[in-house]
């Protein structure tokens, strides 16, 4: 579920409505935040009732919570898309680069703004259940990293540890700069100085 909410479907066919919801949301959270998004504007978007969305959402932060999940089961499969080309533990902490590059490649309203899990979790207040699902995807994406230089190696699971956790910032920090200039440029050079030390290993 990208923020274009570009999903095929068969002619004449239309999306359920918990869909059509979750893709408006998608395009109105990261194009105008979350605070700034209402009801009424994500239920027109989608072309569904106030009520459709209160029968499937308890509360707008439940539809917020489920967005957040939904960006990061995107993320997954476009990382998993990459890792069935990796061809070694290296190409498996590369994949995870390429995948936010990809994230970076959709075709965005008003253009690229970083993360928009950052994004939303930098709305809401300190204790909520989103910033929650924000903290551990991140943490998933440093565990996934961690995972392949364990691999990469073996014999020295601390410096893995400490690679993934500085390769997670680096991959971070890109993020953030490629959202402010609103491209990938960012993200491509941070891949390369990944690629870098990976060699160096």
């Amino acid at each position: 579920m990208s923020e274009t909410g570009a999903r095929t479907t068969e002619p004449g066919r239309r999306r359920p409505a918990r869909e059509r919801l979750l893709a408006a949301a998608a395009r109105r959270f990261y194009a105008d935040g979350v605070t700034a998004t209402g009801i009424d504007t994500i239920t027109a978007e989608a072309g569904v009732a106030k009520m459709s969305l209160y029968n499937n959402f308890s509360s707008k932060a439940d539809l917020v919570r489920a967005y957040l999940d939904a960006r990061h089961e995107e993320w997954l499969a476009m990382y998993r898309s990459r890792l069935e080309r990796a061809g070694s533990p290296r190409d498996g902490v590369l994949a995870v680069f390429d995948a936010y590059a990809d994230h970076a490649a959709f075709a965005y309203e008003r253009g690229f703004r970083g993360c928009g899990l950052l994004n939303a979790a930098a709305e809401l207040p300190a204790g909520d259940e989103g910033r929650t699902v924000v903290r551990r995807h991140k943490e998933e994406v440093e565990r996934l990293i961690s995972g392949h230089l364990e691999e990469l190696l073996p014999e020295r699971p601390d410096d893995a540890r400490t690679m993934a956790e500085h390769l997670a910032f680096l991959l971070e920090g890109a993020m953030a700069r490629a959202g402010l200039e609103g491209d990938d440029s960012r993200l491509r050079h941070a891949r390369a100085m990944a690629a870098a030390l990976l060699d160096r290993l």
